[in-house]
């Protein structure tokens, strides 16, 4: 049985709409208001979520790793370490973002790289932590932050399914909130590397969990055949501008992909039903203006007994239907029918009343 989640107002559930979160990572480029107009334009867009990354820099790499010269097109510093402190958020951007996404009735998180991090949000009181794929297999990033016993989002790209597993093993029984992504690490990922039916898998494999995709492909269509499969969270990374300077920003939407990404899901959810065949009022003239009706192929006298080649089926609908031509053979007119009236009941003997023929 999928699981459900509750993630600030939004019960998500196999009968929820699809929740949406608009991945802005750090494509803010270290600007507070830029960060302010991702937020207020992936609200306009529909997304139900917004979600930065948060991480300490100093603690999370090697000395090696930070100070390695980080020197191209999308760098914002001489070495990496610079280039990631140029474009980390502390807790004035934190809370004054936190005080956005309330004004603007939109849910506001961060992927907690490392335990500092994930405390610095803790201490922030997020509704919920995304872990992303590369913490997979940190079980003891995976410990603590359930600890914490609130909702849990986890990526699963580049990873087997022994590394999920053990993933759901670690974080289940200390906290039950759980969500697990497919999701392929490629940026952006190819069509074909998408694995889509990985989605069903994890729901028959993950019970109790929430099953969700992370979409680092390039468009907007396969977030809704994950949907038709069973994922009830999407991931989509969120610019305002795909050439903008910076690695994500060329795989990411821009509002009015979001924008058309939340329409399609939105669809999608109203167009599935619940699995009952219906008629509805809009189908009613259409159908009876294409249906048929037995109508009589010739004109016939009183007392005629009906046999095949009296009756033809014509347009429009709204007579005896052609199912039930079995029910009119052999029966006998009770006044004179002309070619292409429509046969009725009433002008027709009751069943096994025989006549004379005239």
């Amino acid at each position: 049985m999928a699981g459900t989640l509750t993630i600030g107002a939004h019960a998500i559930s196999d009968e929820s709409p699809c929740y949406v979160i608009a991945e802005i990572g750090h494509n803010h480029q270290g600007s507070l208001e830029k960060a302010r107009e991702l937020f207020r334009e992936a609200k306009l867009a529909g997304a139900h979520a917004v979600k930065l990354q948060k991480r300490d820099n100093r603690g999370l790499y090697t000395r090696a790793a930070f100070e390695r010269p980080y020197d191209n097109e999308n760098s914002f510093g001489a070495t990496y370490g610079e280039h990631r402190e140029f474009l980390e958020f502390g807790r004035r951007e934190y809370e004054a973002l936190q005080a956005y996404a309330r004004e603007l009735g939109v849910d506001f998180f961060a992927t907690a790289f490392d335990l500092a991090s994930a405390d610095f949000l803790a201490d922030l009181d997020v509704p919920a932590y995304k872990i992303a794929s590369g913490d997979l297999k940190s079980t003891p990033l995976l410990t603590h932050v359930a600890s914490f016993g609130r909702p849990m989002i986890v990526s699963t790209g580049g990873a087997l399914l022994e590394d999920v597993q053990r993933a759901y093993d670690t974080i289940m029984p200390i906290n039950p909130q759980l969500a697990i992504l497919q999701c392929t690490a490629g940026y952006p990922a190819a069509f074909e590397e998408l694995d889509l039916r990985v989605i069903t898998a994890f729901r028959e494999r993950f019970r109790g969990a929430v099953i969700g995709f992370s979409s680092h492909d390039n468009g907007i269509a396969m977030p809704v055949a994950a949907y038709m499969l069973g994922a009830r969270i999407v991931e989509k990374h969120f610019t305002l501008n795909r050439a903008s300077k910076g690695t994500d920003h060329a795989f990411s939407l821009e509002p009015v992909g979001l924008r058309k990404l939340v329409r399609d899901l939105e669809r999608t959810h109203k167009a599935l039903g619940n699995g009952l065949k219906k008629i509805y009022d809009s189908e009613k003239a259409p159908i009876t203006k294409m249906g048929k009706s037995l109508v009589v192929a010739r004109d016939l006298p009183s007392g005629h007994i009906l046999e095949p080649g009296d009756i033809v089926m014509k347009s429009p609908g709204g007579g005896i239907p052609p199912y039930d031509l079995e029910k009119v053979l052999g029966r006998v007119t009770l006044r004179p029918l002309m070619e292409d009236d429509f046969l009725t009941f009433e002008v027709l003997s009751k069943p096994d009343v025989e006549f004379a023929r005239s």
